[in-house]
This record gives C-alpha cells, structure tokens and sequence, in this order.
C-alpha cells in the first residue's frame, strides 16, 4: 500500500508533468513542488526513474472499465481507445509511459483486461500476448506523433522532396503528413486485429 506521502509526490509529479513536460520532471522540482526537501522525495521514490514508473502507472489508473462491449474484438478497440485517451490527457503522457516497464497495479489491471479481451478471442497465448505488444507499441508510438506534432507538414515537407528522387514519397506524402490521428489509429487498429484471426 503506497504512502500517503508517496502519493502526494506522484500528484505533484502529475502536475509538473502537465507544466514542463517529462524533460522538466525531476525529484528536486517535486520537492520544490511538494515543500519538502530532496531527501524526502528520494526516500518515498528513490530515483527519477521509479519516480516515472509510478506517474505512467497513475496515467493508467484513470482508464474506467465498465461497459465494455462483449465481442473481443469491439473490447480489444475500446480497451485501445481509452489507452489513447488516457495518454493523450497528460502532456507527454506517451513518453512517460513508452519509458517505463511498469508491474505496478493500474498498469497490470490494463493489461489483465487487455489479454482476457484477446483470449476471448479464441486466440493462443502466443498471438495473444504479442497481439497485445503489438497494439500497444502502435498506440504509444502514434500518440507520441501526436503529442509532438506541430499540425499539418505536407506542405513543409514537400518542397524538401526531390521530384526525381522521392516519387513514392511525394505521390503518398498527404497520407503521411496529415493530422488525422483518430483516422489513423482506427486504421492501425483495423489493420493490427484482422491480421490474427
């Protein structure tokens, strides 16, 4: 059972997070945050790292779980869906959570509930599992563009193609230059689950 200090200091972390981005979250900025000094922070957390641990497993702790729908395929989407949501309600909440490799327990009941869905669907422990690596690589990677995308760059990009030498480039480049990131992760999603069964 987590301290109520520990608490606190993952809150404060929460809020930093939000104001400086995960490359101005620090133990030193917590305890400024806090009003305690540095050791304090460093005996409920010990590292920078766990400190991150803790923040993504907090990000993944505010994913709800009732009225999922039943066929595994429509759960497996939804489950994706409130990832997405959950990540991109916190700045830089894909890195913070890409960084990490978290046991801890909002992250695993994430996971209980995403490999169920998968199993559900008749596939083998195997698919499954990598399935499930795979739909999360794909939301954290697409979300980490998304956080970090100054909008649409077709046009900035275009006048750096050479007509000549990046043909299949220029011909797909609005496909791959937009900013339609609900389009794409249903697209992925789609693509991702209809390789398995």
């Amino acid at each position: 059972m987590p301290s109520d200090r520990r608490a606190e200091i993952v809150q404060a972390a929460i809020g930093l997070l939000e104001e400086t981005g995960i490359d101005g979250l620090s133990l030193r900025a917590v305890a400024g945050r806090v009003g305690v000094r540095l050791n304090t922070v460093s005996w409920h957390v010990k590292t920078k790292a766990r400190l991150v641990e803790l923040v993504a497993d907090a990000i993944l702790e505010e994913i709800t779980f009732d009225d999922l729908p039943s066929p595994w395929r429509d759960r497996t989407c939804e489950l994706l869906r409130r990832y997405r949501a959950a990540l991109l309600a916190h700045r830089d909440g894909a890195r913070v959570v890409a960084g990490t490799f978290s046991a801890e327990p909002a992250t695993l009941r994430y996971a209980e509930h995403l490999m169920d869905a998968l199993l559900t669907g008749d596939l083998d422990e195997r698919t499954a599992g990598w399935t499930g690596w795979t739909l999360i690589y794909f939301t954290l990677g697409l979300v980490q563009e998304e956080q970090g995308s100054p909008g649409p760059v077709a046009d900035q990009v275009a006048g750096m193609l050479d007509p000549a030498g990046h043909p299949a480039l220029r011909r797909a480049l609005p496909h791959l230059a937009d900013d339609r990131f609900d389009d794409r992760f249903e697209h992925g999603l789609r693509l991702i689950l209809s390789g398995v069964t």
